[in-house]
């Protein structure tokens, strides 16, 4: 039977920063990584697809986390 971790309410903000940061390092790490093996494969090794791909992950975070945080209020 698995513990459940009691959260205060003063660290519910902290946790949902830190789950924010996380997912945009995940996101926009991915989208570097597409984003590269794009351009390595058909682009000729142009930098535009990584710079795309790094800010649509980030993008995708940043929406992400704004939800997360508007259900905080």
């Amino acid at each position: 039977m698995p513990v459940e971790e009691k959260v205060y309410f003063e660290e519910q903000p902290g946790r949902k920063f830190d789950r924010c940061l996380a997912n945009g390092i995940v996101k926009g790490g991915g989208g570097f990584v597409v984003g590269a093996v794009i351009s390595l494969l058909f682009l000729r090794r142009r930098v535009w697809p990584i710079l795309i791909g790094t800010g649509f992950g980030i993008g995708v975070a940043y929406k992400t986390c704004e939800k997360d945080l508007e259900s905080f209020k």
